[in-house]
């Protein structure tokens, strides 16, 4: 099991002055991989179906200086040697893609091979509407497959060339290519029938977020969900069990809550060899604060009284 940890790059704590000092510090703790989240622009008009919220609320005002994360993550690698850092997820069809993939290329071999994205679909209508790209939203899952189709060619061929629905090259120059051999790796996010689909179909990794109700993906739950996605990954010729599984959750040590990796020490520790159990090898951790010395507190108790444990 890896532990890895998101930084948190919207709202008070978004400061480089926390940032730096939160990230320096996991590197040092042995945390495996750091994350930055998406949005570009925030509409102050109410949703009513953001996925992690039971009540599918998102208030504007709480996405006050979201750091975009593509950037961020070229801030980030300039602070560190050997975590490796990602985006969890990047809706990539608010993008155009080839500019997406020079970025992600760039700055997997300027870090020596250490970034990977995170992708997803995106769930509000609002933003690709104030994007200027309001028809991108009914097809948000379509230009999702075929973006990541036109990463890996651009990625992996001397001569790329491709013809799609969206985007059609050829006779282009693309370099440089990223420092991984096959490309920067691609975690899909979700966890619907279509998004494990996508994963069996186009994804180096699974890569689900829950207990954020009503999202829940317990280890029971996310344990029936890996055996569907390994159902899907026949059709295409793959081994299922061998795509790694890579959650992200809220993982909390503390002595007054008590809830799925959420509670003291011990509890948290068997709670991860739960997660680990059904299939996971990979846990990023969400860790809830409101000041900066609260965060460092519960990333210091993660990494000395868990980490070790788990890994």
């Amino acid at each position: 099991m890896q532990l890895g940890v998101n930084v948190i790059n919207r709202g008070a704590l978004a400061r480089p002055e926390v940032m730096a000092p939160f990230l320096r510090r996991a590197e040092a703790l042995g945390f495996s991989s750091a994350t930055v989240t998406d949005h570009i622009l925030i509409p102050k008009a109410m949703p009513h179906n953001y996925p992690y919220h039971p009540k599918g609320e998102f208030r504007w005002q709480d996405a006050r200086d979201y750091y975009e994360p593509l950037a961020s993550l070229g801030f980030l690698t300039g602070l560190t040697s050997k975590i490796r850092l990602g985006v969890s997820v990047l809706i990539i069809s608010y993008r155009n893609p080839l500019t997406t993939a020079k970025f992600l290329s760039t700055l997997d071999a300027l870090s020596g091979g250490r970034i990977f994205v995170g992708v997803g679909t995106g769930w509000w209508e609002d933003e690709y509407k104030a994007l200027g790209i309001p028809g991108h939203y009914a097809e948000r899952g379509k230009r999702t497959d075929e973006y990541i189709r036109i990463f890996r060619e651009l990625w992996t061929k001397d001569e790329p060339r491709f013809e799609g629905q969206f985007y059609r090259f050829g006779d282009l120059e693309f370099s440089p290519k990223p420092a991984q051999k096959g490309g920067v790796p691609i975690w899909i996010g979700g966890h619907t029938s279509r998004a494990l689909k996508r994963v069996a179909e186009l994804g180096d990794v699974w890569h689900p977020i829950g207990l954020r109700p009503p999202a829940g993906l317990d280890p029971d739950e996310l344990a029936r969900k890996r055996e569907e996605l390994i159902g899907y990954a026949k059709a295409y010729g793959r081994d299922g069990a061998s795509i790694p599984v890579h959650f992200r959750a809220p993982v909390i040590v503390s002595d007054s809550e008590n809830a799925m990796l959420i509670g003291k020490a011990a509890k948290v520790v068997a709670d991860i060899k739960a997660y680990e159990a059904a299939g996971v090898s990979h846990i990023t951790c969400d860790l809830i604060a409101t000041s900066p010395d609260q965060l460092m507190g519960l990333l210091e108790r993660l990494g000395k009284e868990v980490l070790p444990k788990v890994t």
